[in-house]
């Protein structure tokens, strides 16, 4: 299996983990998103992508939402399963296209979706630059990445030591794959790349709290130990030690 189809699989199997708290960390992140991507959709609003589709998730979303619905990504792994959902949703059309080079037009967008990608990308503010220039004034731009000093992503480089993850994967019972993350940020660096590249942020949020050892050996217990640490952190000053970071953020003119 290469590792394009590794990654899609272990995607797929999220949403339905064995494991509590895995399930409970994507299933939120993935629930706000949807949500985010209802709300915030206007009369008028006819064009959106999704920059890093990935397993596709979102895309049946978008469709029912938008008129014209891009995917992009660089992989063409990806974009070959971005085309098969395609064949249900014909609105759906996959681009080979560079996030830091974008060959889709200036102001072509009234809503792009960048879930998990950023982290993958060294250069984000480029790539930030970019999609505020693809979107037209105005146009909304929802964004997730995890946050840099979450337990999750500190653990998540002990679990990938030599021997460490075969141990990892017994636990899991499932796929366990390195994240591929080489551009963690913070809050504050997220906000500073989001205002240099003309984006105006218009909502924030914070969720999924994980703790080693409790997350994989609690069961039940453990995810409703988390979603009550999850809410007590949220709003206080520790809050960058929660998983995922979200933004709704408008493109200014």
């Amino acid at each position: 299996m290469s590792a394009t189809a590794e990654v899609l699989a272990l995607q797929e199997t999220l949403y339905t983990s064995k494991n509590p708290t895995r399930r409970w960390l994507h299933c939120t992140r993935r629930d706000w998103v949807i949500d985010a991507l209802r709300r915030t959709k206007r009369e008028g609003m006819r064009r959106a992508a999704e920059i890093g589709p990935g397993s596709g998730v979102y895309l049946p979303v978008l469709a029912e939402l938008y008129d014209e619905v891009v995917a992009t990504d660089i992989d063409e792994a990806f974009l070959d399963r971005a085309r098969e959902l395609a064949r249900a949703h014909p609105n759906i059309r996959a681009l080979a296209d560079d996030v830091t080079a974008s060959s889709l037009p200036d102001a072509h967008l009234d809503l792009l979706l960048c879930s998990e990608v950023v982290e993958h990308i060294r250069d984000s503010q480029t790539a930030l630059r970019e999609m505020r220039r693809v979107l037209r004034p105005g146009g909304v731009l929802v964004l997730s990445t995890p946050l840099k000093y979450s337990p999750l992503e500190q653990a998540s480089k002990i679990a990938f030591l030599p021997g460490v993850v075969h141990v990892v994967r017994k636990i899991y019972g499932e796929p366990v794959l390195k994240q591929g993350h080489v551009n963690l940020m913070t809050e504050r660096e997220v906000r500073a790349q989001l205002a240099g590249a003309g984006f105006r942020v218009v909502e924030h949020h914070k969720s999924g709290f994980y703790l080693p050892l409790v997350a994989e050996f609690g069961r039940d217990a453990a995810q409703s130990l988390l979603a009550r640490m999850e809410r007590r952190l949220r709003n206080g000053p520790l809050s960058g030690l929660l998983w995922t970071q979200y933004y709704v953020a408008v493109a200014e003119g």
